[in-house]
């Protein structure tokens, strides 16, 4: 069953983020969002290479986790999950397919062709790869072949330059469930602008193929405003939300646009403590930090909030803060 082709267009997804989009933080946001506005979430990405070593596997299994409760509320909302790896061998491709698709529950495979992470980049995997197109088409057949669900990929417009048409076009031949394309090349980082001119094209070319996948639009997307915005003016299905959901975790739904202070911070807390039992001590308690910016922003006394919150180091001194922080908060104890 390929869901990329049953979900009604425009089709909204959230990003894979390092260290950002754990099953902590994707249940957090699937809870204040409408199944209307979000339809599938990705998890972090993971390397082929770690999945087929048995030492490795123990490293990155954590980016494969999925929460009993979250897989609740997917099953609730109807929506979808799709597992990232990276790599730069089609043998691992194929063998870390099989693993997760024997022994764990997604919907959906996302090839990241994209990540431009000079770290990454060196050992020849993600958005190397558009240098380097018959090993990217041998790497997405190797994992077509050996996955029993749908195998999509995300990428980027070239390397140092946009080279967009050319490299969809060998995208394109090998009939993935799904292309996401993030209008920026690798060494354009996110330091500029994303190019949504460069995504239309890309469109363009996948229109003239006759090919029916499903194409979506990522980079610089802050709002569900702009959101279609771009989607009416480059013709794509749908767009994927990156750091857009660090501006507004509620993006997803467009019921909830004036939250109170005391909203605010009482999912934080819920965020808080759903991190604290997922990790318990397999992660860095200050791993939040980068979360609590996103939940302390435009009220009075956000700032002082933000920062002794900054200072915490475990959900007691969390609690603490909040409860100091004279708002009225729902601890759900």
């Amino acid at each position: 069953m390929n869901f990329w082709k049953e979900i009604k267009k425009p089709i909204f997804a959230l990003a894979p983020m390092e260290d950002v989009t754990d099953t902590a933080f994707r249940e957090i946001v699937m809870s204040v969002s409408d199944p209307e506005y979000l339809h599938i979430l990705f998890g972090e990405f993971v390397s082929t290479d770690g999945i087929c070593h048995k030492v490795g596997r123990d490293r990155v299994s954590h980016r494969l986790k999925i929460n009993e409760s979250e897989r609740k509320l997917l099953k609730q909302k109807n929506i979808k999950i799709v597992a990232q790896i990276w790599g730069a061998n089609p043998e691992k491709y194929s063998e870390a397919t099989k693993i997760i698709c024997e022994e764990y529950d997604f919907d959906g495979i996302d090839i990241n062709m994209g990540c431009p992470v000079k770290k990454i980049v060196k050992q020849g995997g993600c958005s190397a790869l558009i240098g380097k197109p018959d090993l990217a088409k041998e790497i997405i057949y190797a994992t077509q072949e050996a996955s029993n669900i749908p195998v999509s990929v995300k990428t980027r417009t070239g390397i140092r330059e946009h080279i967009t048409e050319e490299w969809i076009s060998h995208i394109l031949e090998t009939k993935p469930a799904a292309i996401t394309l993030h209008g920026r090349t690798q060494k354009m980082m996110s330091d500029v602008p994303a190019d949504w001119d460069e995504i239309k094209k890309a469109v363009a070319v996948r229109d003239a193929s006759g090919l029916d996948i499903p194409f979506l639009g990522n980079g610089d997307v802050w709002t569900m405003e702009d959101a279609r915005r771009k989607i009416k003016s480059t013709n794509v299905d749908g767009v994927m939300v990156g750091r857009g959901i660090f501006k507004n975790p509620w993006f997803f739904n467009k019921e909830l646009i004036d939250l109170s202070p005391g909203e605010k911070l009482s999912l934080l807390w819920e965020h808080t403590k759903l991190f604290a039992d997922t990790w318990k001590e397999t992660k860095n308690f200050s791993i939040l930090n980068r979360f609590f910016k996103i939940y302390t922003f435009d009220f009075y006394n956000a700032a002082e909030i933000r920062a002794a919150l900054m200072t915490a180091s475990n959900i007691e001194e969390v609690k603490k803060v909040l409860e100091e922080s004279q708002y009225e908060i729902d601890f759900k104890d």
